[in-house]
């Protein structure tokens, strides 16, 4: 499992760590790993042209010492100081100077930039908010402009470490080496976005953590622990029973896409109750279907509400009103009563995406969008409910704290009609055979992601083929 920490936790930790150290070994454990990096994606470093963008703090130490390394290996190392020399890095510009490096002003980077093999930003650290300062947008335009490859030291300067957010100018890297342990930015959209390919170096920092990280990204042995297994004795009941409360004369695929995915999510059946019967029933017989509503459909283990619904509330109450995990997804969130939800004792999981989001927290779209991992926090609190906040890296919050889950499996073709009602069916099955929400929809949105890669293959792909790949995704998890 991949976990990320805090600002103030990495610091502490760091601190604890340098107080067992001789004086500069973390920054030159770092340095290390940094410039094994910018060797290997150099290729060649003899001759090659190496530009180093160094801020005032640690990352411009870090910098500069790869940089001397590098330069020691025959390469042409350029530093553009942004701060004076003597508010840089006084021991790591010595080494730079002593392994035949250059230093020169901030306004003579561009120039040097434009020329470069390899830019290493080492602009801003950890502690950096708000964008990149204003002397430092020319240089990220020489930057986008560059043919160069671009890493990043710890995370991209601008990007905001602790919560993903980007609220200025950034710098967009193709690689970035972060230290000791990932950094929120660098799982969470829209930062992760910025931070190309990640590489963790060691720098013994992970017995300094805390057993309880900010962000866990699960892993393919994370996911196989999870995945319900059937035993010698199990039968199509012990196994779970999923409810599927879904569709309207208007969106009937809607109810056929969830059903999709319930059947191949571990349950061992499928209830249906929506007017949607008959389709569900041409595409899969083997579906159990009732018209008789979520009252008296017969026992289940966990309901999915919502999907296709249009503007009937009722389903949608009688749902809330059992006493068993329920999965509120698409209509089923606006006509949910938040009251009601927060009401129940039993689990409860909403699968928004950012615009279904904003308006259960009342604000605009883009503001979800900027801030997605304190929108799901937030709204985790507010439903007294756990959230899976849909989108390219998919969020899962309890409330009241703890590790929030990031996936980050799926790929842009997954953003097509119906692809959500399928991850809503995947997900109640899971709940339905025993996996807490937390885990139910964790497990969903990586397996989800896994099959919208297996069905797209480079490709358009629909929901029904998301939906027919997620046996594929499955046994890649086992495999």
């Amino acid at each position: 499992m991949r976990t990320a920490y805090s600002v103030q936790t990495v610091r502490s930790a760091e601190r604890a760590l340098m107080a067992r150290l001789p004086e500069g070994a973390l920054m030159q454990r770092a340095a290390a790993g940094l410039a094994a990096a910018c060797a290997e994606l150099l290729g060649r470093v003899y001759g090659r042209r190496v530009v180093l963008l160094v801020g005032s703090g640690d990352n411009g130490g870090d910098a500069l010492y790869a940089g001397a390394r590098l330069a020691r290996r025959g390469a042409g190392v350029t530093a553009v100081l942004l701060a004076s020399p003597e508010k840089t890095h006084a021991g790591g510009l010595a080494a730079l100077v002593a392994a035949g490096g250059r230093p020169v002003a901030g306004d003579r980077g561009a120039d040097a930039v434009a020329r470069a093999d390899l830019v290493v930003d080492g602009i801003v650290g950890i502690g950096g908010r708000g964008g990149l300062r204003a002397d430092a947008v020319p240089l990220a335009d020489a930057v986008e402009r560059a043919r160069a490859a671009v890493v990043a030291v710890d995370l991209p300067s601008g990007v905001e470490a602790g919560s993903g957010e980007v609220r200025g100018r950034a710098v967009r890297a193709d690689l970035t080496v972060t230290f000791g342990t990932h950094k929120p930015a660098l799982l969470v959209d829209p930062a992760r976005e910025y931070a190309g390919s990640v590489r963790l170096v060691d720098i013994g920092l992970r017995p300094k953590l805390p057993a309880e990280p900010e962000l866990e990204a699960l892993q393919h042995t994370d996911v196989a622990a999870l995945l319900p297994r059937p035993g010698a004795a199990s039968d199509k009941y012990r196994r779970g029973v999923v409810g599927i409360a879904a569709g309207s004369a208007r969106y009937p695929g809607a109810a056929v896409l969830a059903v999709s995915g319930a059947l191949r999510g571990g349950a061992g059946a499928v209830r249906y109750v929506g007017p949607a019967g008959d389709a569900v029933l041409a595409r899969f017989p083997e579906t159990l279907v009732s018209d008789r509503g979520p009252k008296e459909a017969g026992r289940v283990q966990a309901w999915v509400v919502g999907p296709g619904a249009g503007d009937d509330a009722s389903a949608v109450g009688e749902v809330l009103g059992q006493d068993v995990p329920v999965l509120i997804d698409a209509d089923g969130l606006r006509l949910a009563d938040r009251a009601a939800v927060r009401a129940r004792t039993a689990p409860t999981l909403l699968t928004p995406h950012a615009g279904e989001a904003a308006a259960l927290l009342g604000v605009a779209r883009e503001e979800v969008e900027a801030a997605r991992l304190a929108s799901a926090r937030e709204l985790a609190d507010r439903y007294g409910a756990t959230v899976l906040l849909k989108g390219s890296t998919t969020l899962v919050a309890d409330p009241g704290g703890g590790p929030v889950r990031v996936n980050a499996t799926g790929t842009g073709w997954l953003a097509t009609a119906g692809s959500g009602d399928v991850l809503s069916g995947l997900a109640g099955s899971l709940l339905a055979s025993g996996l807490t929400a937390r885990d139910a929809g964790s497990v969903a949105a990586y397996l989800h992601g896994l099959a919208g890669r297996y069905a797209a293959d480079g490709a358009p792909a629909g929901a029904h083929d998301v939906a027919a790949a997620i046996p594929d995704a499955w046994r890649d998890v086992l495999s």
